[in-house]
This record gives structure tokens, sequence and C-alpha cells, in this order.
């Protein structure tokens, strides 16, 4: 017997979007701070060039500053902020700092309003934004060391301790905050991490579990039926008729195998397909009433599958009964009608060991988002309808 095979579920890659937003954000600003920070200090530096400024000196420091936003907000939009950016982003404030001396005018260097000082409290906050708390934190130290020493230098001692406390308190607040949020984000993460988990085994377990049943309801429909049949008696020695349904059998199995080879998206004939499933039961006359019907190739399969799986029920415990098998498709509901005037039977006594009509039927039309209704009893015959709709 060809070996039947099972679908697999593909193993998606595991999301972190709390990391993932947190980066964005935490790249994203620092990025459109700096380079802000820096077309600023361009215009606010240029505004004040009295003594001691030393425009030789104000003109390649301002040239090489805005150089750097320009390059440090693309490189951060593009590829996102590392540690050498980092690293300098910092070096590069540091030596800013240190020449307040050659660079600032007195008289606009108190009340933190310079445009050093304005750059320093940005690089303190961006370097705790975007590094880890162990390196961020002695970044902001070191440029409030080397901000506190040019000012102390320029001769305001009043501004040295009054923006390095600034800066102290930005790079507390900022590492406090942002660590925080790291850690809440991380702890989001793991628990959105272990659903998913959780999520993706539930899929596969479900995935194989379909895969057994439907595997189990084409053994039923033909190498279980047939062996029944001989377990029952009905072959008395060797017949070629039963060599005839084994390799039917063999064939239908075969068939299945090749259908669920199709891509999802393919299409097939349903009322081709019922003709082909009636062909299997060559001993059971059916009227049937086929018009062409065309549907995705898994639903078509699914349908016909239980079709026949009825009109198996009919041949097995129905002997000589009539049988009809119409199809019908309005307004995106596809309806398959298999009747018989047999004997009839009532559903609600069917044991629960038997598995024809609870999964050959039943089953299979529940996997594709169908539904069966079966209307029977006994002296009655038995009608069952199978439904599958588009819509929605």
């Amino acid at each position: 017997m060809p070996a039947l095979p099972s679908p697999t579920t593909p193993t998606a890659p595991l999301e972190r979007p709390g990391a993932g937003a947190l980066a964005f954000i935490f790249t994203r600003l620092p990025a459109l701070l700096r380079l802000s920070c820096g077309l600023i200090c361009v215009v606010v530096a240029l505004a004040v060039r009295t003594p001691p400024v030393r425009p030789s000196l104000l003109a390649p420091a301002i040239a090489v500053l805005t150089f750097w936003s320009i390059w440090y907000t693309l490189r951060a939009w593009g590829h996102g902020i590392g540690a050498p950016l980092v690293a300098g982003d910092v070096a590069l404030t540091s030596a800013a700092c240190l020449a307040i001396p050659v660079l600032v005018a007195p008289e606009v260097l108190p009340g933190e309003a310079s445009w050093i000082a304005v750059l320093a409290s940005t690089t303190v906050i961006n370097a705790q934004a975007t590094a880890p708390a162990r390196w961020s934190i002695p970044a902001g130290v070191l440029v409030t060391v080397a901000y506190a020493t040019g000012a102390h230098t320029a001769g305001n001692s009043t501004e040295a301790s009054a923006h390095a406390a600034t800066l102290l308190t930005q790079t507390a607040c900022t590492a406090l905050m942002t660590t925080v949020m790291r850690q809440r984000i991380t702890r989001a993460d793991t628990a959105f991490l272990a659903d998913q988990r959780a999520a993706r085994d539930a899929l596969v377990a479900r995935t194989a579990r379909a895969s057994e049943r439907q595997q189990n309801r084409d053994l039923h429909d033909t190498v279980l039926a047939t062996l029944t049949m001989v377990g029952q008696g009905a072959v008395a020695g060797p017949s070629t008729a039963l060599r005839e349904r084994c390799a039917a059998d063999l064939r239908t199995l075969a068939t299945l195998a090749e259908a669920r080879s199709v891509p999802p998206d393919a299409t097939a004939r349903l009322d081709e397909r019922l003709r082909q499933m009636c062909a299997r039961l060559p001993g059971l006359p059916v009227t049937v009433d086929l018009p062409p019907c065309t549907l995705p190739a898994p639903v078509a399969e699914a349908v016909a599958e239980s079709a026949h799986a009825a009109l198996a029920n009919v041949a097995r415990h129905a002997v000589g009964a009539r049988s009809t098998l119409r199809l019908r498709r309005f307004a995106g509901t596809v309806t398959v009608e298999v009747a018989d005037d047999g004997p009839g039977f009532d559903p609600a006594t069917v044991p629960t060991h038997r598995y024809g009509l609870r999964e050959s039927v039943r089953g299979r039309m529940a996997a594709i988002g169908g539904r069966v209704d079966v209307d029977s009893a006994p002296g009655h015959g038995t009608r069952i309808r199978l439904e599958w709709s588009d819509v929605g």
C-alpha cells in the first residue's frame, strides 16, 4: 500500500514585537534628536563669536560636528545605533566641552544656554537610550566631567557646577527610564514567546491529529471495508471479485495520495470527482444528477470522498436499495445529497465505535468548514446532505 503523506507545518521564527518596537523607537528618536541639535547648534554657535571665541577653531569644529550629526542620523536610520556610533558621539562631544574656552562666548555660557550645553545634554540622553547601562552611565559621567572642566577653565565655576548637576540628573533619569522599559518589554516578550510556542505546538499537534484522522478515514473506506467483508464471510474462497476490489482499494489510496500533493490553490471539477467516485462502487446502481461545478481542489476531494463514504454505507447496509446522488450550487453554497430508500436507521443509536458516518463523512466535511445533515429513520430510508459554502 502506498505511503500516505502527512501534512507538515513549517516552523516560523518566533517574533519579539516589544523588542522590535523599542529598538525602532530608540533608533529613530535619537537620530532625529542628534540631527536637530546639530543644525540648531550651527546657527547658535555662529551667531555669537565675540572673544575669546576663535573663529579659526570654531568654524572647523562646527563643520566636523555638523558632518557628524548628519552621518550619525543616516547611519542610525539605515543600520541602527551600535557601540562605535555611541563612542564617537561621546568622544566628539567631550572634546567640544573641553574646548569651551575657545568655542563659547562668555556672555552666553551662564544659564546652561550655550550651544555646547545643548550638545552635551543631547549626547548623554542619546547614550542612555542606545547603549546598555554599564556603558551609557560611564559615558554620561565622562561628558559631565568634560563639560565641568571646560566651563571651569573658561572662568565660570557656577556654570560648571550647575550644568554638571543637570547632566548627571539627565543621565540618571534617562538610564532609569530606559532600564525599566527594557525590563518590562523583555518580560512582555517572554510571555508572548511562551504563547507563540504554545500556539505553534498546538498547531503541530492538530496537524498531526488531522493527518492521522485523514489516513484513518481513507483506510476505513478502502482496506478496512474490504477486510470487514472478508471477516463477515462474504468471500468463501478464492475470488476474482475480491482481487479486483483489493486492486481498486490500492488505486484509490494512490489517487488520494496524489490528490494531497496538489497545491491548495488548485481547482477541480466536483462533478467529475463524483463520477469517478461512483465508478469505484460498480455494484451499486446510482441515479446521478451532476451539473458542472468547479471548487478548490481540497474541497472537491473532501466532498467527493464524503459522498463515497455515504454511498459505501448504502452498499454495505442497504443491499438492493435504490440510490440517488445530486449536486447543486447556488449563491456560493454547494450541496451534495445522497439518498436511498433502504431500511434506514436511527442516527441517535449509532454506537460510538462506528467510524464511517462520524469520521468518513462528518469528519471530512468539518475539516473543510462544511456541514452534514443526516435525515433517517427505521423503515424510511436515509438522506445525507453535504454542504460547503465559500461565503465568509
